[in-house]
């Protein structure tokens, strides 16, 4: 039987669900490892970029290059961020995650992808094929509108 919802409804539904689940799987995750969204947001943007400056850190996230520098520091302190200096240029400090902070980040992606995981489960073979196709699709027209930079 063919759903009467237009493609747009279904498409919205579909991702108030798997962002609610998702996020409250990773969030609680956070929560478990005293973080608060804008260190999560830091955290994620260097697993991304792997290395980068503070300005380069505060530009994405909207904060000014001092907030920016308080929060690296803290995440400095609590062994999530390495800070070096750039060998061309010592003035410049250059932003990487520590093991630490690599490893926090991985396990809290590991926790969405058990929730997928556990949903493709719930689907036979065939409805998982035609789902991989439409998200195939999907997935292109998305990043032809938004691009490859997720982070």
């Amino acid at each position: 039987m063919l759903s009467t919802k237009l493609f747009p409804d279904v498409l919205r539904e579909w991702a108030e669900v798997f962002m609610r689940r998702s996020f409250r799987d990773f969030k609680h995750y956070m929560d478990e490892s005293n973080l608060s969204p804008t260190q999560v947001n830091a955290l994620m943007y260097l697993y991304y970029h792997h290395m980068e400056g503070v300005s380069d850190i505060g530009g994405h996230m909207g904060i000014s290059n001092a907030a920016a520098s308080q929060m690296v520091d803290r995440l400095v302190q609590m062994g999530l961020f390495q800070r070096t200096e750039c060998p061309d240029d010592r003035r410049i400090k250059e932003i990487r995650l520590t093991e630490q902070g690599h490893q926090l980040i991985e396990r809290g992606i590991e926790t969405r992808r058990l929730w997928l995981e556990d949903l493709t489960t719930a689907l036979t073979p065939e409805q998982q094929a035609m789902i991989s196709s439409a998200l195939t699709i999907l997935t292109e027209a998305a990043r032809k509108l938004e691009g490859e930079s997720l982070f």
